[in-house]
């Protein structure tokens, strides 16, 4: 989708699903949490809640990024004269622009929270080697310490438009049929849901992950199909016979979120309106939000662990505030950082490959 096009119901999706990511993390790392719990009996059960299931949240972006980057392919494949190196390090671009300022934020806030406090939620200080490898995204796969919480996703993110880029090319190449492009899609995904994700050996790649990214792009490619109905309930019975194989949470988000995308597609009125513009810049500021709070939540969990290390009430205010500020801190990080990078690199998303009659 360009810019001017946004859906708000995408915006509203991956507004919650940031917040919800944010309010995970300070459930489950730093000492202010810990001890906030004991504040109140609610406080301690909705902190449990966010930890376990907060992180859930991370499908909905799956289904959503699927959804997104099917939006500028065609399902028909690439076409001849594209270039699908220029299209991945188009999106490597996109992506590792504003993450690297945020990792120089992360290594900063951490050596800043080493002289406060001992937790560890505080990884050691990185080498220059481990700040390369999160560079070129190679992290997990080197099996390197993570600089941030999330980051691993950044690098699954790119995996799998990297992966689905590659699919379409070589179907394109290899075959001149229509459906050559699904179909390669639809093969590879069913032997994420089936067998990759089934094996956390795979975690660190994106084959674990393809199958609930393909549901989004399942649905794009469904509402521009002449029978969208047909190939939604399709979808479902998809995920839902691969809940029924190893039921998975993230599988079962990554599911809702596709077929709820598509039948709003269809069904629902998505053009802007002045009610929905917080929920619109709250979506558009999600992946500032992802890269920068945790290096804020840091910070202030150090400073209210020597502040008020054993008073439960402040700690727990100062969870509310680590939430607030990290808000605050996306908000500028989206402006000064995610669009000024994107304006100097003149950075754009493609144009859907089915208006240009391709």
């Amino acid at each position: 989708m360009a810019e001017s096009g946004r859906a708000p119901l995408v915006d509203t999706i991956k507004a919650v699903a940031a917040q919800l990511i944010v309010l995970h993390h300070l459930a489950w790392f730093g000492p202010m949490s810990d001890m906030a719990a004991s504040a109140s009996p609610l406080w301690g059960s909705w902190q449990g809640w966010l930890a376990e299931y907060g992180r859930y949240a991370v499908a909905a972006f799956l289904a959503v990024a699927g959804y997104l980057a099917a939006q500028s392919l065609s399902p028909r494949g690439l076409p001849r004269d594209a270039s699908p190196l220029q299209m991945i390090f188009q999106r490597y671009l996109r992506l590792v622009g504003p993450y690297a300022v945020a990792l120089l934020l992360a290594i900063v806030s951490a050596a800043l929270a080493r002289q406060w406090m001992t937790h560890d939620s505080i990884g050691s200080a990185p080498d220059l080697w481990q700040f390369f490898a999160h560079l070129f995204l190679l992290h997990d796969l080197l099996d390197y310490e993570a600089l941030s919480a999330g980051v691993w996703y950044i690098a699954i993110d790119f995996q799998l438009y990297a992966l689905l880029v590659a699919l379409l090319w070589v179907a394109r190449r290899l075959a001149g049929a229509d459906f050559a492009g699904p179909l390669l899609v639809l093969i590879v995904a069913l032997a994420s849901l089936f067998f990759f994700n089934q094996r956390d050996a795979w975690d660190a790649t994106a084959l674990y992950f393809f199958g609930a990214y393909a549901l989004g792009v399942g649905s794009s490619w469904a509402v521009r199909s002449a029978r969208p109905h047909r190939f939604l309930l399709l979808l479902a019975l998809i995920g839902v016979t691969a809940l029924w194989f190893d039921f998975r949470p993230r599988i079962a988000v990554a599911l809702s979120v596709a077929l709820v995308l598509g039948l709003a597609h269809l069904h629902l009125h998505t053009g802007a309106s002045l009610g929905n513009q917080l929920i619109t810049r709250l979506g558009r500021m999600s992946y500032a939000l992802f890269l920068v709070h945790f290096p804020v939540c840091l910070i202030i969990n150090a400073a209210f662990h020597q502040l008020a290390p054993h008073d439960p009430y402040l700690n727990a205010l100062g969870v509310l505030l680590a939430w607030v500020a990290s808000n605050l801190a996306a908000m500028l990080f989206y402006h000064q950082v995610e669009r000024r990078l994107a304006t100097l690199w003149q950075i754009k998303r493609p144009t859907p490959q089915y208006l240009r009659g391709n």
